[in-house]
């Protein structure tokens, strides 16, 4: 079996998709994974891309299933969690607006990150290292924030945090490790980039969201494929399978081999 093989196998992506009926298990998933835990609903964390939109458009038709078929109330909370101003929010609440999201908040995590910096560099200078600390280092703690709060909200709502990542991420270790990488459940992991965008016009998420550039949103001018160095056009055609350019499949391989402890149970003895 070549690496190719053994990456797709154990993401598990399919070469092609019937849209619908990804739909509708993802949101057969859902549903019954909210009602074996006990909980009251879903919560997602709302970037303003297109992958969170997706991930929210299911959330929604679950948990609205679920409530007409159950006569209980069963929640889709969206979170916006800019870092200071963020430039697109308004695809953030555009998102929210477009599957009618009753319950939505903002959490600004600017004074948090700051703080957390701030004593970071700190040590370092009790370390003797005098310096601030690295954009990726802050990027960081600005994923891992979030998260702390998402699930400090979850907790007091009895909700069920929903991961966006997806499997042209997981191939890279393109995520924060204990940050956006810490879920409850990620509906969407077994599909490739393209293959989200295929959800994501078939559920009607906003054209300002289908058609921008991805970005984790962890510093400015910072987008997916100028960080990764490979298209997500490449990624999507190597993990559906077919032959990319080499250097490019050379690119991806680096990553997943580099990045193998981010999806991999935590080493002990």
């Amino acid at each position: 079996m070549s690496l190719q093989q053994e990456i797709i196998r154990e993401l598990g992506v399919k070469p092609q998709i019937d849209v619908q009926e990804e739909i509708r298990s993802r949101v057969d998933f859902l549903k019954q994974y909210v009602k074996s835990a006990g909980v009251s609903g879903l919560l997602i964390a709302i970037s303003g891309g297109i992958d969170s939109a997706v991930a929210a458009g299911l959330c929604k038709i679950a948990t609205d299933e679920l409530t007409k078929e159950s006569g209980k109330e069963y929640k889709t909370v969206g979170v916006f969690q800019p870092y200071g101003t963020q430039e697109d929010i308004h695809d953030s609440y555009a998102t929210a607006e477009a599957f009618n999201l009753k319950y939505r908040m903002e959490t600004n995590i600017e004074e948090t990150v700051n703080e957390i910096a701030l004593e970071v560099e700190f040590s370092l200078k009790n370390a003797g290292d005098s310096r601030h600390m690295s954009k990726e280092g802050k990027g960081n703690v600005k994923a891992r924030t979030r998260m702390v709060v998402q699930y400090a909200i979850a907790f007091e709502m009895n909700l069920l945090v929903v991961g966006t990542d997806h499997a042209s991420e997981a191939i890279t270790g393109f995520f924060t490790k204990w940050g956006d990488g810490a879920v409850d459940i990620t509906p969407l992991s077994s599909l490739n980039k393209r293959q989200v965008r295929a959800l994501a016009a078939e559920l009607g998420v906003p054209d300002s969201v289908l058609h921008k550039a991805p970005t984790a949103g962890l510093w400015e001018g910072q987008t997916d494929e100028k960080e990764l160095g490979v298209s997500y056009e490449d990624n999507s055609d190597y993990l559906e399978g077919k032959e990319i350019n080499p250097a490019a499949a050379e690119k991806l391989e680096k990553h997943y081999m580099k990045t193998r402890h981010k999806r991999g149970r935590i080493p002990g003895i």
